[in-house]
């Protein structure tokens, strides 16, 4: 996030720009935030296929068709500069290739927009004046923009369009992705990602290179690592052999999971490290127990680049230990000595090498956590980013043209299916599952059919249905609803019996390769009850 969630809590937004995110389920202390501001009369527009409770609050809710967000976006700018809304000072002094921007987006007229969009013509022309106004406003976005092919492109839209209006480097502004797990944004601080080090340093870096190769004592290799969601094509093609899989249960969770656990099988060598035997524990051949966060000492860094301490409350149970002790003595057996004896160490170590991290120390965050950039001992942490400059000295506007979803509804496939989170469970409940209360709150998935599909399927409330994709099938019971707009299908995806990640899609986005979890075209059986 470029600003902080206490940005909502203390009235410094008065308008919140909400797409691809339901933040009542996925981010509930955010949306919890989100709604006390709307009561106290910040403005509220919601980007959403699905009519949300957030929706139904919103001074303007825009149904769009899922997966047609950069043409929205672009509409929404198009508009702006033809009403000359835009912030003609912040572009001039603070920004680069606006004119590259103006060509790009003038393909993008209202009625073309409203075609692709279904957003009505008058609803975009709402929109882009609501948010082009004078005023503190935020875009808050999450998965339901990134999980797509061009999950990058609608990323790029999204900063153009602040960066037009002059909405970024303000308190109660700027861009705010909301991180989809805890210490997401941590752990891409400490490089877990296949083309940077740790601190986003660049793998042309040379000088990046030489502080870490000096701190280490080893040669690190240039090239970029692979993505996650490449793995298991690597696997299936014989140039990957062994995984060590730690805090991620893939078995489930990634889309196209059938290709996932074909991966898995074929593995010469699974190791898993994780708090409970997940379903991909079962599949490894070695599994080695980890503390759990209560467990162990630490840090954590949240969606707004807080880092906070991590305080072990209980001893971990049998032969658990932290994961920082897991791999350093693994590092010792594999012949290279990693010397630590403690989490506080490694921090430390940690804020020697990350210029982001230089000024924090344990005895600071005892008092508060710190967002980063600290530079030194005595700043106090960075709430908003780009104040006065962007990382790159200029704001670069790079306009991106729309493409449809890589699978649209067709003969055979005529509805769409999109997931989402259940407020109830965490992800795959593989630890929220363990809970026989939630089991009462949240018993089971239901696919979410709109009234006019549901009359064409002769469905009725609670049948049992099978959704397939090109990828397999998955039963679940139905429920009719004018949440779900027609011609899309709507479930949760944190249910163990019913695994929707059978159905998903794993094309990449061609940077992020991040796969199109958000939409994919599937057909609709009625069945005649549950089946076996």
């Amino acid at each position: 996030m470029t600003n902080s969630i206490a940005d909502a809590k203390d009235g410094k937004t008065d308008l919140f720009l909400m797409i691809g995110s339901n933040p009542d389920t996925s981010h509930p202390t955010i949306g919890l935030r989100i709604h006390q501001a709307v009561d106290r009369g910040a403005k509220l527009i919601v980007v959403d296929p699905r009519r949300t409770r957030l929706a139904e609050r919103a001074d303007l809710w825009l149904r769009i068709k899922p997966g047609t967000d950069v043409a929205f976006l672009n509409g929404l700018m198009q508009i702006i500069i033809e009403e000359k809304l835009w912030d003609q000072q912040f572009v001039a002094e603070r920004t680069e290739d606006f004119d590259y921007l103006c060509s790009v987006i003038k393909r993008y007229p209202p009625p073309l927009v409203a075609e692709i969009t279904g957003i009505p013509e008058e609803q975009l022309y709402q929109c882009a004046r609501m948010y082009a106004a004078q005023g503190r406003h935020a875009i808050y976005h999450g998965m339901g923009i990134t999980h797509y092919v061009t999950g990058t492109d609608r990323v790029k839209s999204i900063a153009n369009l602040a960066m037009l209006c002059g909405k970024v480097g303000v308190e109660g502004g700027g861009c705010n992705p909301l991180r989809g797990q805890n210490n997401v944004q941590g752990a891409c601080d400490m490089g877990a990602l296949f083309n940077s080090l740790p601190g986003y340093g660049g793998l042309n870096s040379d000088e990046m290179f030489k502080r870490y190769e000096d701190a280490w004592k080893v040669t690190l290799p240039r090239r970029p690592g692979k993505p996650a969601t490449e793995v298991w094509d690597n696997v299936l093609k014989g140039e990957i052999r062994g995984l060590y899989i730690f805090g991620e249960d893939p078995a489930v969770a990634d889309p196209n999971i059938a290709h996932v656990q074909k991966a898995l099988e074929k593995a010469d060598f699974v190791v898993v490290q994780d708090i409970f035997l997940t379903d991909t524990a079962k599949a490894a051949d070695v599994v080695l127990p980890a503390a759990c966060y209560a467990e162990k000492d630490g840090t954590f860094a949240c969606t707004e680049r807080r880092v906070q301490r991590v305080r072990k409350a209980v001893e971990p149970p049998g032969e658990a230990r932290p994961d920082w002790q897991i791999f350093c003595e693994l590092s010792r057996k594999m012949g290279y000595e990693m010397k630590y004896n403690s989490a506080q160490e490694i921090f430390e170590e940690i804020c020697s090498l990350l210029p982001q991290y230089k000024g924090i120390t344990y005895a600071r965050l005892d008092k508060e956590g710190l967002q980063w950039p600290v530079p030194d001992e005595n700043h106090p942490g960075t709430p908003t980013l780009h104040t006065k400059t962007f990382t790159r000295g200029k704001g670069l506007f790079v306009p991106e043209d729309y493409l449809p979803p890589v699978e649209l509804p067709c003969e055979e496939y005529p509805l769409s299916f999109t997931t989402g989170r259940d407020l109830a469970r965490y992800n795959f409940s593989s630890m929220t599952g363990k809970t026989p209360e939630i089991d009462l709150i949240s018993p089971e998935c239901f696919a979410e059919v709109n009234p006019v599909d549901a009359e064409r399927l002769g469905l009725k409330e609670k049948d049992w249905v099978r959704l397939t994709s090109r990828r397999g099938s998955v039963a679940m019971r139905a429920t009719i609803t004018d949440k779900s707009q027609e011609g899309t299908i709507f479930a949760t995806y944190n249910h163990l019996a019913t695994l929707v990640n059978l159905l998903t899609l794993d094309a990449l986005d061609r940077l992020s390769r991040s796969p199109e979890y958000k939409l994919c075209a599937i057909k609709v059986e009625v069945l005649p009850g549950r089946p076996s």
